[in-house]
């Protein structure tokens, strides 16, 4: 169809909203800055100049400009710029960051309302002026945009309508900063290459406060985001001129701010021990296949072009048979050359398909390169660069994400490009998300082994930040200023710089007086001190870093072997510290209990398995379920029991009684430490039925006491429950997944009514593992003993010799009681941060849960960061060779579990609500623990009265200015310790003056005694001509002999 018949049709506009709307997109305003900045490194430019001039009549009281000497454009190439969306530079192998023709327009209106450019390419003036205050003053709805031209040489108006010209002219001087032909000239004049371009941005978007957002008053040589603070943010988002610095990963363009040279960066070269890591990968394939199908597309199309060519061409062939005329040929021959163009086309896109399937299928590589950034160790994370354009910065990913010392320093560096990874729009993000996901997965991984690489956590992590001057607790502060760390540093990372002329980057060999130096803005190739590389010609020095290789753990069989012994060694131990009758109070404590006991089934009686089969209906509430008043029938198979500890095997009995006694039943109080162990046995009387209505009242109303007793209890075993749930999360994970649904199965079944079953004997004791205590006054001693049923049912005496066994066995099994003090010392350990060595290497980790029995205390300590291969926890005794302290134990370190079970007792059997809880003593002592500790480390000169301390109540120790309070003491401290390192300088700077006056003193008697020895020799041959002495062992031996002979 014909391109005249769309005429007709409705066509899209731009209107002039779409200015700001587009501008929307940079959240981040340096985003928007460096927009300018690319298109300028896309220009092929060697250098821009971003600076300021004030001009108080325009909104923000200034202009901001940017200059390059980049390639310019002539009238037909500025008009590019005002299609939205059309690019030149968009092609799947370009290297250029430019690819979506928004960048100066989006940039610069995010920046100020309006812009006017000036550029100079082929003898050719262009200015091109885009203004939103224009259109909102003329109230128009369409994007309108002056774009008139002059010649270099002559300055007249290159235009064959001189109306339009005036038009554009008039509306440049009326909306612009300038006001005539003269100051527009003068603006060219600044362009002082042969080409180049400058884009001025005025009427600057301004902060609630009426402030523009970029501040350009406080330091004259930067560019800073207004309201921005110094502390606890990136110097990269506060300053333009530190993002400027690390924009580009390869800088080949002289930026300079104000006036000022930026000092830009290659982040590799700015690294302790960078090492780079080849990643292969086939699963970026969306922006590939994007292109595949693109491709296919235009290939398709061609196709049909070709084809309908070719028909065109044989039915002129076949129309025009055999005229021979000149029109026709030439007919003909136009028809055939279009036909072989086309097919020639066709062939040329198909190859191109056919060529990006094919690297649709190829694999991508990427280099990884890590280093550890020893002059600022808190600015850490990944920079990820798309075609050498910084898109992410400070990434944290793999160990990093976990928050502990594991990486910590580190930095990645990688760049991506476009036919692998897509930016959006701001060049802020990747489109792409879940291949951005991947990559940062794998260089997690890869930053993994580069940490194992190193041998920084085998070495010590604390020790290595030492060596460099890493001297505080504080990670974010900054290294040591002394000379001995300066220097330490500097002969780690040697200097890398760019010459100014060459734009080559030299690296400076390292001398001992340049630590600290400032090299000139204009350095260049002549000053540097290597003979080798001193002149612009000479090739710059490629980088060359050491490979590393991603070792995937592979387990070997005998790795699997020893990883199960050790496990299996694990669970033995735990299940011989849990051979101890202790009473069940949740889910956890059933978890802990040996696995045939935990895991045995409930037997029952023939009636409860029927009772089974039926429906089950809701739990009872725990008031209702031991109600006194309910019928026999009912209250047998109503009556919940409490799981315990397994008792001592009971003696032979009959099988109904059997049944009964082969499932631990719990006790029906909980015992208190003032409980005594043993109760003398009930008397006969109280088993006669003249007694069973006493009895049952009396069970009544004991058993009402105990429900209450146990509904104030289950608050404090459910959160017992959780903290301990999770405390073993990790560990019930390795186990197997029948032992899992065992487990949950066996805890699940706490609370289960059993059915109808037979109740144990009455006279039977439970024994309780608590150490004996005086009783007080007023607290009745109370007694573990199993309560008969509510309702009247038929028991068998038990025999003497039974009672008697069980007797025995009930002492034989109770035993020595332990000390609580040090099971409650031993859970202070909670917390801890330590580090366990395991294969050889030092992993870092904190404590996370503690046992303890009479021979040793072993700690469980979850690690920070293992290889895949190695359990993320593990068990270690305290004081082995195996594990180590990263720092001494401070309150802080406890975890709530451990401050819980450290202020926590036993819970009484009968609470009295009226008394004052523990908390406010607890309060108390932790007010007295903080003067006092406030008392002791108390700095001299300190704001505060070291005597109000005392006085001070909980609500002004919150308020306490702790910060203040520990900097003071860490200066004086750090005075105290210079003081030391002073004295011991000078010390030693005396004893070295004087071993160096000894050694002088030294050589000159050697010399004297050396000369007095040729003295001797020459004598004695003048005395005794046929000596022969030759040295002076010989002249010591003659001379001894002689004294010898004389005597």
């Amino acid at each position: 169809m014909a391109y005249s018949n769309y005429n007709s049709l409705n066509r899209a506009q731009l209107t002039f909203e779409y200015l700001h709307t587009n501008s929307t997109t940079h959240e981040f305003l340096f985003g928007a800055l460096a927009e300018l900045v690319d298109n300028s490194r896309d220009a092929n430019a060697t250098r821009i100049d971003i600076y300021t001039e004030k001009r108080p009549d325009l909104r923000g009281g200034y202009m901001l400009c940017f200059l390059d000497d980049g390639t310019g454009m002539d009238c037909n190439e500025a008009t590019h710029v005002i299609q939205f969306g059309k690019s030149s530079k968009r092609s799947p192998e370009s290297t250029q960051i430019g690819q979506y023709g928004n960048g100066l327009k989006s940039g610069s209106m995010r920046i100020g309302k309006d812009f006017i450019l000036f550029t100079k390419k082929d003898n050719t003036l262009t200015c091109l002026f885009l203004s939103r205050t224009f259109h909102e003053e003329e109230g128009l709805d369409e994007v309108i945009v002056p774009l008139p031209s002059w010649d270099l040489k002559t300055k007249e108006p290159l235009t064959t309508d001189p109306e339009k010209y005036a038009i554009e002219t008039e509306l440049i001087f009326k909306y612009s900063p300038f006001k005539n032909e003269k100051e527009l000239m003068e603006q060219f004049h600044k362009i002082e290459s042969s080409s180049g371009t400058l884009v001025i941005i005025y009427n600057l978007k301004l902060m609630d406060n009426r402030e523009p957002e970029l501040d350009v008053e406080t330091d004259h040589q930067d560019i800073l985001m207004a309201g921005t603070p110094v502390q606890g943010v990136k110097p990269e988002r506060r300053s333009f001129r530190a993002y400027a610095a690390v924009l580009y990963i390869d800088p080949r363009m002289r930026i300079f701010i104000q006036g000022h040279k930026v000092r830009t960066k290659r982040l590799s070269c700015c690294l302790y021990k960078p090492r780079v890591y080849k990643y292969t990968s086939t699963r970026f394939k969306t922006r590939a296949e994007q292109e595949v199908k693109k491709a296919d597309h235009l290939a398709k199309i061609a196709e049909e072009k070709a084809r309908e060519a070719d028909s065109k061409r044989l039915a002129l062939e076949a129309r025009l048979g055999e005229d021979l005329s000149k029109d026709s040929r030439a007919i003909l021959r136009k028809a055939q050359d279009s036909a072989m163009m086309l097919r020639r086309d066709a062939d040329m896109k198909k190859r191109i398909l056919e060529a990006k399937q094919k690297a649709l299928k190829e694999p991508k590589e990427l280099n990884f390169i890590f280093g550890v950034n020893i002059e600022q160790r808190e600015l850490d994370g990944m920079f990820v660069y798309n075609c050498s354009r910084l898109i992410k910065m400070y990434e944290k990913t793999g160990p990093q994400l976990e928050g502990g010392t594991a990486c910590g320093g580190v930095v990645g560096v990688v760049d991506v490009p476009y036919l692998i990874l897509e930016p959006t729009h701001n060049k802020q993000d990747f489109a792409d998300a879940k291949e951005y996901r991947h990559l940062l997965k794998s260089m997690g991984e890869h930053l993994a082994q580069y940490w194992k690489d190193t041998n920084v956590a085998q070495k010590g992590i604390v020790k290595f930040w030492d060596e460099f001057g890493y001297l505080s607790a504080s990670w974010s502060a900054p290294p040591s200023p002394e000379l001995r760390y300066k220097r330490r540093r500097a002969m780690e990372i040697p200097l890398t710089i760019q010459c100014d002329k060459c734009l080559k980057w030299r690296t400076l060999p390292f001398q001992m007086n340049a630590v600290d130096k400032r090299y000139p803005d204009s350095w260049v190739c002549l000053m540097n001190p290597d003979s080798t590389q001193d002149r612009c010609d000479a090739p710059e020095q490629k980088q060359n870093f050491p490979c590393g290789v991603l070792k995937k753990d592979k387990q070997t069989a005998e790795d699997k072997q020893r990883e199960l012994s050790e496990k299996i060694k694990q669970q033995q131990e735990k299940l011989q510290a849990m051979q101890k009758t202790s009473t069940i109070k949740s889910a956890a404590d059933v978890k802990k209990l040996p696995m045939e006991v935990s895991m045995k089934p409930t037997e029952s009686s023939p009636q409860t398995s029927r009772s089974v089969a039926r429906p089950r209906s809701p739990p009872l509430p725990a008031h209702l379920k031991n109600a006194p008043n309910v019928p026999p029938s009912r209250a047998t198979s109503q009556r919940p029991t409490r799981t315990s500890a397994p008792p001592p095997p009971p003696p032979k009995v009959e099988p109904s009684r059997s049944r009964a006694a082969a499932k631990p039943a719990s006790p029906a109080v909980k015992p208190s430490p003032k409980a005594t162990a043993k109760t003398p046995p009930p008397s006969r009387s109280s088993r006669t039925p003249a007694k069973a209505s006493s009895a049952k009242t009396a069970a009544a109303s004991q058993r009402k006491r105990i429900i209450e007793q146990e509904d104030s209890e289950e608050e404090e075993e459910e959160e017992e429950e959780e903290e301990e749930e999770d405390a073993e999360d990790d560990s019930e994970e390795e186990e197997p997944q029948t032992k899992k649904s065992k487990m949950a199965a066996a805890a699940s079944n706490r609370g289960k009514s059993v059915e109808k079953a037979l109740p144990p004997k009455r006279g039977k004791l439970e024994e309780v593992n608590t150490p004996p205590q005086p009783e007080k006054k007023g607290v009745a001693a109370v007694t573990t003993i199993r309560q008969p049923p509510a309702t009247p049912i038929s028991i068998s005496k038990a025999t003497p010799t039974q009672q008697q066994g069980a007797k025995a066995k009930a002492s034989e099994k109770a035993p020595e009681p332990e000390p609580e003090n040090d099971t409650k010392n031993a859970q202070k350990d909670k917390g801890l941060l330590v580090e366990v060595r395991v294969n050889k290497e030092w992993y870092t980790g904190k404590v996370i849960a503690v046992e303890a029995n009479k021979q040793n205390v072993r700690w469980k300590v979850k690690f920070d960061y293992v290889p895949r291969s190695t359990p993320k926890d593990r068990w270690v005794f305290k004081g082995s060779d195996e594990v180590r302290l990263m720092r001494p134990p401070s309150p802080i370190s406890q975890t709530p579990d451990t401050q819980q079970e450290t202020e926590k007792g036993p819970a009484p059997m009968e609470p009295d609500t009226t008394q004052p809880g523990t908390s406010r003593e607890v309060t108390d002592s932790l007010v007295t623990m903080l003067r006092t500790m406030l008392r002791y480390f108390f700095p001299p000169d300190f704001r505060i009265p070291k005597d109000d301390v005392n006085s001070m109540t909980a609500e002004e120790l919150v308020a306490f200015p702790l910060k203040e309070y520990f900097q003071q003491y860490e200066s004086g401290l750090q005075s105290l310790c210079n003081s030391y390192q002073s004295r011991a300088d000078a010390r030693a700077k005396a004893v070295e003056e004087k071993s160096n006056n000894t050694e002088v003193k030294l050589k000159e008697a050697d010399e004297k005694l050396q000369k007095l020895r040729t003295n001797i020799v020459a004598l004695l041959q003048k005395v005794q001509e046929d000596i022969d002495i030759n040295t002076d062992d010989e002249l010591d031996a003659y001379i001894e002999d002689l004294l010898t002979k004389g005597d």
